[in-house]
């Protein structure tokens, strides 16, 4: 029993010496800010289980501003963000166009999938329709979102030098040829503009082709990363799976993390990877920042990503030089 304890402190020791993160490099770079869907409505800290229409459970509007809209991603931008994540799906003529519902029905006054209808029918459409803040008593945005349902060309061109995380919809191959076809067509390189991919499979497999370079991950692949460091990072080792891949961070959990922060940085970075802090886990929480004060709980010298839902709020608390709302 003395050798098995003694065994275990030395493997103990070994375990904090290997994880120290006093002892890694100082991370070089600065955060990078990834705003989700631009500025968008609220809705993540009402209780949406079981809700078909989460537009309808936003909080009381503190902007006008509607997600995946230009003028959403021109403020974002305004306010900080230094990458902005757009949802991608197609229309009936086979464009590819910013929209994050594969239906009409919750947000808009049209009705049906959207790719039943064309370019030009979105346009005529009030993006803002659907959303209220008590559940159908009133509809503060409706009228202040016609004709915003942008196609990917119109985004690219109205933000040629920000970065964009492309989030797939479609979960087809030939969705993924389409988006690559719409991104050469505008002249876009997603290498040299640091741009992503969060794509299904069979969509990421044409990105990854076209693409080998670019930053691509799946929500299986970032499940697997961020699953097989929670055992293994406690080992000095870095996943086969977080090799090139991207790993995800909640704020409350990061002690969880073997390494937090530096010694992880300096992992992530030598295996060609990425972090992206989110905000603390719990029931009915939000994916991104929500609250400017979670802001001091992210260290000072991350240099990884930050996924914000509620750049409205948070991108002043993130980049106060930067803010213009």
């Amino acid at each position: 029993m003395k050798r098995a304890a003694l065994v275990l402190a030395i493997a103990f020791l070994a375990s904090i010496f290997v994880n120290a993160s006093w002892l890694a490099p100082t991370p070089r770079g600065v955060m990078k800010v990834i705003a989700h869907r631009g500025v968008m409505q609220q809705s993540g800290r009402a209780n949406t289980s079981g809700v078909n229409c989460t537009a309808t459970k936003i909080e009381p509007p503190v902007h006008d501003f509607i997600e995946n809209t230009l003028p959403a991603l021109y403020q974002a931008q305004r306010l900080g963000a230094r990458m902005i994540e757009i949802d991608l799906t197609q229309s009936a003529d086979g464009k590819v166009v910013l929209f994050h519902d594969a239906n009409l029905d919750c947000r808009t006054d049209g009705r049906g999938p959207v790719s039943g209808a064309t370019l030009s029918q979105l346009k005529a459409l009030d993006t803002g329709y659907g959303y209220s803040p008590d559940g159908g008593k009133s509809f503060p945005l409706r009228g202040k979102g016609r004709g915003l349902i942008p196609a990917l060309e119109e985004a690219l061109a109205a933000l040629p030098q920000t970065p964009l995380l492309y989030n797939v919809q479609n979960d087809d191959a030939a969705f993924g040829d389409r988006l690559i076809a719409a991104l050469k067509a505008a002249g876009r390189d997603p290498v040299a503009m640091h741009d992503g991919f969060s794509a299904p499979a069979p969509a990421l497999a044409r990105i990854r082709a076209a693409w080998p370079r670019a930053w691509s991950y799946s929500d299986e692949e970032l499940g697997a990363c961020t699953n097989a460091y929670l055992v293994q990072g406690w080992l000095g080792l870095t996943p086969a799976a977080c090799r090139g891949g991207t790993i995800i961070i909640p704020l409350n959990r990061e002690w969880l993390y073997a390494g937090w922060p530096d010694r992880l940085i300096a992992r992530m970075e030598a295996a060609g990877g990425r972090i992206i802090v989110i905000a603390p886990s719990g029931d009915h929480k939000p994916m991104g920042l929500d609250l400017p004060e979670q802001v001091g709980h992210i260290p000072v010298n991350f240099n990884g990503y930050v996924w914000v839902d509620d750049m409205w709020s948070v991108g002043p608390a993130l980049r106060p030089g930067a803010s213009s709302r």
